[in-house]
């Protein structure tokens, strides 16, 4: 799959109710500090994350639930599909594990599914589960970005 299917299959997504962004924008802090204690605790966090990552990991959640309120807000298959390409780059970078995403992904569901109403969940559940499945894909187009970032540059480009 290329990421010209990926937006395609991110544009059947539909933009959650003014409602159901405003409660999850409330819940979000909270959510947040949730995930973060689940997932410290976990035994192999240093094997997902990588050694001394736990701060960067802790902004990582800060910063994905201010996206997904902005998306939320006036969203965009592009733009969706681009970051999570983004972030899976530069958290691979520094030493994020592709096995960290999944095991984020499931969290952040578990926990939304406990912390917010039946309504809101079912709105914002889509797009989660949206890169839950695609997980596989996000992890092969990373690393053929990786590796093409890694290619010594050779020959002139005038």
């Amino acid at each position: 799959m290329k990421k010209e299917d990926l937006v395609k299959s991110a544009s059947a997504l539909k933009q959650p109710t003014a409602e159901a962004v405003e409660e999850f924008s409330t819940k979000a802090e909270a959510m947040i500090n949730t995930l973060n204690d689940r997932l410290s605790r976990r035994d192999d966090i240093v094997q997902l994350i990588g050694e001394g990552n736990s701060d960067m990991m802790f902004d990582n959640h800060r910063n994905h639930i201010r996206f997904m309120i902005s998306l939320f807000k006036a969203y965009d298959p592009v733009v969706f599909t681009e970051t999570v390409l983004w972030v899976f780059r530069a958290y691979r970078s520094h030493g994020f594990k592709l096995t960290y995403w999944p095991a984020q992904l499931d969290t952040w569901v578990d926990v939304f599914n406990s912390e917010l109403s039946r309504e809101c969940f079912d709105q914002i559940y889509p797009f989660y589960d949206w890169m839950i499945v695609n997980n596989p894909i996000f992890a092969g187009i990373s690393d053929q970005a990786i590796s093409n970032d890694s290619k010594p540059v050779t020959g002139r480009h005038d």
